[in-house]
């Protein structure tokens, strides 16, 4: 790239930069996936010109100055210097001019936060930081050039607090004014990129909970989570030492760094103020379930990840004392799902975890868990598809009965009749044959027949 525009015009800039900083810090970070360039001094013209010889240089942002380079698989942002000026509170509410002609230290100083100020020369490999970010990654501090960085764009509010927890950084009284002052803005942020932001905490933040306690302070979580701020002051019973909130942000923080198991930790408790009776929160699970569905699809999470995480909420209260009989193991199976279970149980340890108490019965859950995966590794039949008979088996025999003709293709007796061989399985493996699951159909229809006598 230097040897296409000369020394002194090829910069790195972006998170590549602040994460490069970072290593050299002995703090590495998971490196930023995005390559941007910034070149000075050359129309925009001549960079396509001259990348167009070496892959494709494609122009993707016209009034922005940016070319997208493709080369041998690999893509990367080349961009002239910008400025930029905010006409609204919106995301996109900017008037973008880009020219050669417009310093780096102006292009950079347009940025969010100060550790995103940082360029590096390509050609010297020299830091470029004119205002300040490496001292406060150094400092352990989040820090902003002007006050009205977030009024400018609401959408900096979630990055700060990432960032902060990603990065392990404190706020400066500044910035968390200037937050505070711009929160109610923060409807006016697309779902989408609220999603993103959230994605990036929950996913590369050893403890979120950092993040989510910012925007608490500063009065946005409430308009992002409200079901989260719910949970504010409501005492747990004598198995928490934390309030539903606390707790939330504490199992969110023990979760392993997966993002649908970090967002079923954070909202698997999401009922217990709307069930609150006493010391008890019945079926809070079935309603959280429910809370978490409606915020996820607020925030236009994907489906996929809307079913598995409210799955996992609930779900989460299974139990798991010694006393379960196999049958009992066998059905927690069928019911949850064997591509679950695991997941269950990740969620069950931050949950006992961030109780904040001596765990009652130590060791229970991974008895519970070793017995689960002797039944998984058993090949017993643990659902419908593991029977020895199939539906058609159902139709043979309603036939046998007379019960049905022979055009007969099936109705719901055929699934009910197979949902009662599961439930003979699942008590008795034994069961499992096809002589024997014929026998289980005739007794259910014929129990079925006089129950509609």
């Amino acid at each position: 790239m230097v040897s296409l525009f000369g020394p002194g015009n090829v910069y790195s800039v972006g998170g590549r930069v602040r994460d490069e900083v970072l290593a050299d810090l002995g703090r590495p970070q998971i490196c930023s996936p995005d390559v941007d360039y910034l070149v000075t001094s050359v129309p925009l013209s001549e960079i396509l010109q001259k990348l167009g010889k070496h892959g494709s240089a494609q122009l993707v942002g016209a009034s922005f100055g940016v070319v997208k380079f493709i080369r041998d698989g690999l893509t990367v942002d080349v961009a002239l210097p910008r400025r930029e000026r905010s006409t609204g509170t919106h995301h996109r509410d900017f008037v973008v001019e880009s020219s050669p002609d417009i310093s780096l230290e102006e292009d950079l100083s347009r940025r969010d936060f100060r550790i995103n100020m940082m360029a590096r020369d390509l050609g010297s490999g020299r830091l470029i930081d004119p205002y300040g970010g490496k001292d406060d990654l150094i400092a352990r501090r989040l820090d902003i050039l002007k006050d009205e960085t977030f009024i400018e764009d609401p959408l900096r509010i979630l990055r700060g607090a990432q960032f902060a927890a990603r990065f392990e950084l404190e706020p400066t009284p500044r910035t968390l004014a200037a937050m505070r002052k711009a929160a109610h803005l923060v409807p006016t942020v697309s779902p989408e990129r609220i999603a993103d932001e959230l994605t990036k905490l929950l996913t590369r933040a050893a403890r979120p909970s950092h993040g989510f306690e910012i925007l608490r302070a500063v009065g946005a979580l409430a308009l992002i989570v409200p079901e989260l701020m719910e949970g504010w002051g409501v005492e747990q019973n004598a198995f928490h030492k934390y309030s539903v909130y606390y707790h939330a942000l504490r199992c969110c923080d023990e979760a392993p760094p997966d993002l649908e198991l970090r967002l079923a930790a954070l909202l698997h408790d999401a009922g217990k103020p709307r069930t609150k009776s006493g010391p008890h929160f019945y079926r809070h699970e079935f309603v959280g379930a429910e809370m978490a569905r409606t915020r996820l699809s607020a925030l236009r999470f994907p489906s996929d990840v809307i079913e598995r995480v409210t799955h996992l909420i609930r779900h989460h209260m299974f139990a798991s004392d010694d006393g379960l009989t196999d049958a009992a193991v066998r059905r927690f199976i069928n019911r949850v799902g064997a591509d679950n279970v695991e997941r269950l149980f990740a969620l069950r340890r931050a949950d006992i975890a961030a109780s904040g108490l001596p765990e009652r019965n130590p060791d229970e859950l991974e008895r519970f868990a070793g017995r689960v995966r002797a039944e998984l590794a058993g090949h017993n039949a643990l659902g419908l598809g593991s029977l020895a008979i199939k539906g058609d088996d159902v139709i043979a025999v309603m036939r046998e009965m007379g019960l049905v003709g022979p055009q007969f293709r099936g109705d719901a007796r055929v699934g009910a009749a197979l949902q009662a061989c599961l439930e003979a399985v699942l008590e008795d493996p034994a069961q499992n044959t096809r002589e024997r699951l014929r026998e289980v159909v005739r007794d259910f229809l014929v129990r079925t027949q006089r129950g509609g006598a």
